[in-house]
């Protein structure tokens, strides 16, 4: 049995490696195309048994989101972002209850700190741009540089750091929940490999939910954050 903390790599291109948690990102990723793909091609004005469940789950999230945002528009526009984060990150976290996952030829995706850190970036970067098109450049751009006092301009300092911190936030806690829960199952499995593991699974399965919905509904309220003009 052996537990590394970085992705292997399976084969290499010149000088990009292809990591076995890389593979799976991209199984993700054509998978959720795909199914989006069908779904989308097969809505019909009178909605079928399937189409009313997933309409009904939309109208939810987007009542949610709503109630947090206190913007109805805000959330319409915001959906798209944090629905695919939520979706992409639990679809990675589940990864792991899968049987022969943390070897050297599968792994979770959540696993490889460089695929959180990835996701962060992504999130913050959005939040950015969020923040400029819906306040503007220059009425953000005063959260971080303002010379109108010392005390704002030292609180400009801290949002800069804030940004920063948020990234470090978003990937350490996503990658330590789920690689802590890959470890556990790996160990389980090496154990009692039938009937121990059982327990752990739906645990993790648990926690993988979790860990989706705090990166996703965390994303959301630093948009709602970003889009308010500072003197609010």
């Amino acid at each position: 049995m052996e537990i590394h903390l970085s992705a292997e790599e399976i084969f290499g291109l010149k000088n990009f490696n292809i990591t076995n948690t890389l593979i799976l990102s991209f199984v993700i990723t054509l998978g959720f195309l795909f199914f989006s793909k069908i779904i989308s091609s097969r809505l019909k004005l009178v909605p079928l048994r399937w189409q009313n469940f997933f309409e009904a789950l939309i109208e939810t999230i987007l009542n949610f989101m709503e109630s947090v945002l206190e913007d109805k528009k805000k959330a319409r526009k915001f959906f798209p972002l944090v629905a695919t984060i939520f979706i992409f990150v639990i679809l990675s976290n589940w990864l792991e209850v899968l049987p022969g996952l943390g070897s050297i030829f599968l792994r979770s995706p959540s696993s490889d700190l460089n695929f959180t850190l990835a996701i962060a970036i992504s999130a913050v970067i959005s939040i950015q741009v969020f923040g400029i098109l819906s306040i503007g450049f220059i009425k953000y751009g005063k959260r971080f540089i303002n010379f109108s006092s010392p005390i704002n301009f030292f609180v400009g300092i801290l949002e800069i750091i804030s940004e920063a911190a948020k990234i470090i936030s978003f990937s350490f806690r996503l990658f330590g929940n789920i690689f802590a829960g890959e470890v556990l199952l790996i160990v389980v499995y090496f154990l009692a490999p039938y009937i121990l593991p059982l327990p752990f699974m739906f645990l993790e399965i648990f926690v993988g939910f979790i860990q989706a919905l705090v990166f996703s509904m965390l994303t959301l309220v630093f948009l709602k954050i970003a889009t308010v003009e500072v003197e609010h």
